[in-house]
């Protein structure tokens, strides 16, 4: 896939978006697709206005990409307000996903500073129909803030001012994504092929609540879909289902 990297002169610098973000750069592509199987999913079981939550058992399973290709899908209907907003406050990547040189205001300064509005934060991408509120410096013990009355303010300001909500939380191995999973409406959990440990996966269903959780995005697999994902994770979604409802 050749992706065109525009300069942009002035005083800005060069944006160099992800290349795998395919639902906002290649929107005609078999993998642009998924993420609209994914979209439409949700939506059969979600009114707008949602907050929707991505997070993975640990990292390097690919979140990141899949928060912004599932928000990259909900922009595609014009109509649609999206914002993402990067909550993963000790390894913040989401601006640079996106090829965003202003990381600040973001997150943390808003969660820090209460005469900060959320539209101090909100940066409007100078290409795709995305809203972002980038986490800002990064925070290596963000337990507090996450844990604060603050960003749940922000996150219902949010949920009045926009469609769909994407947050990239934090990988499920630390406490942060359980802190801000009681006001989020649902959780989709990002699996790689061939890397995410089967035990984590299951720690990571056990601290969830089943009810928020939407479904399990099996990623960089290059095998067929069917087969390998029933026999490596599907087990284990099963398993933890019948234990959760006694069936």
């Amino acid at each position: 896939m050749t992706v065109t990297r525009p300069v942009v002169s002035g005083r800005e610098a060069a944006w160099r978006p992800d290349p795998h973000l395919v639902s906002l750069l290649d929107p005609a592509s078999f993998e642009a697709d998924q993420y609209r199987t994914l979209r439409l999913v949700i939506e059969g079981r979600r009114a707008p206005k949602s907050l929707i939550a991505v997070t993975s058992p640990t990292s390097g399973d690919g979140k990141t990409t899949c928060a912004l290709n599932l928000a990259g899908a909900f922009a595609a209907a014009a109509a649609s307000r999206v914002l993402v907003v990067d909550l993963d406050l000790r390894t913040p990547s989401i601006g640079d996903h996106l090829g965003l040189t202003k990381q600040s205001p973001g997150l943390v300064d808003l969660l820090l500073d209460q005469d900060l509005t959320l539209d101090a934060a909100v940066q409007r991408h100078p290409q795709f129909r995305l809203s972002v509120v980038p986490a800002g410096r990064p925070i290596p013990v963000p337990y507090e803030l996450l844990k604060s009355p603050r960003l749940r303010e922000l996150l219902q300001d949010a949920r009045q001012h926009y469609d769909y909500v994407v947050l990239d939380t934090p990988p499920l191995v630390l406490p942060d994504t359980r802190l801000v999973a009681e006001c989020t409406d649902v959780f989709v959990m990002v699996v790689a092929a061939h890397r995410t440990p089967k035990v984590l996966l299951g720690e990571a269903l056990n601290v969830m609540d089943p009810t928020k959780l939407i479904g399990i995005v099996f990623n960089q697999d290059d095998r067929p879909l069917s087969g390998y994902y029933d026999h490596y994770y599907g087990s284990a979604l099963r398993s933890h289902q019948r234990r959760r409802t006694g069936r």
